[in-house]
């Protein structure tokens, strides 16, 4: 069954609207400078309030592993999702710090960033056209890649289905393709989700 990711979360509404949906992931953004930016001790707070079947993932672009490995250890977030340019090195830093998965993203422009993304150590990799971009890659690029990946970039309810039918990803992650004027929209995640599990009962 395909996982699904909610992104960007950063209201006890929207904790309370997952709760009930049920997405296997769920994310908040530790980048300062990005709209979907909550700090620490806010996640905490909606942490406190997941439902704990539900994981965790907290977003982040070159941030020190010290940091990414605290929010680890203390529960704030179950998993760290790095989008910058986060190399083998820092991945193994990381793991000498906290036994938490990784997921390490891709921006996808050719093969050179797919293979980039089969040899990765991280648990797994997510495809996207770039960080919180809203816009789709090139699907075709992916190939057959042998791994399970998390697929980004662009999707929302009227896609989401032909993703799956087409790439079978292990995850699809959505933030944008389920907000209205910028913020979560119950009724959206809601069809998205309905939209990817259709897609697994056929």
């Amino acid at each position: 069954m395909t996982k699904i990711k909610l992104c960007g979360l950063t209201r006890t509404c929207d904790i309370e609207a997952v709760n009930e949906l049920k997405p296997e992931y769920i994310g908040f953004v530790f980048v300062s400078d990005r709209r979907r930016y909550i700090p620490p001790e806010k996640a905490l707070i909606l942490k406190r309030q997941l439902d704990p079947n539900i994981s965790a993932v907290g977003v982040f672009i070159d941030e020190k592993a010290e940091t990414v490995a605290d929010l680890l250890n203390r529960d704030i977030i179950d998993v760290a999702q790095l989008h910058g340019d986060e190399d083998e090195d820092y991945i193994a830093r990381l793991r000498s710090l906290t036994d938490r998965p990784i997921i390490k993203a891709f921006q996808i422009k050719s093969e050179k960033e797919l293979a980039l993304a089969e040899r990765c150590s991280a648990d797994f990799v997510l495809l996207d056209s770039g960080t919180g971009t809203g816009k789709a890659f090139d699907w075709k690029l992916i190939g057959n890649l042998k791994r399970p990946y998390f697929l980004a970039g662009g999707l929302a309810c009227d896609n989401v289905e032909g993703a799956i039918q087409i790439l079978h990803p292990y995850a699809v992650d959505v933030s944008s393709g389920v907000e209205t004027d910028g913020l979560k929209d119950k009724t959206k995640m809601a069809a998205f989700i309905a939209a990817v599990r259709k897609e697994d009962r056929i």
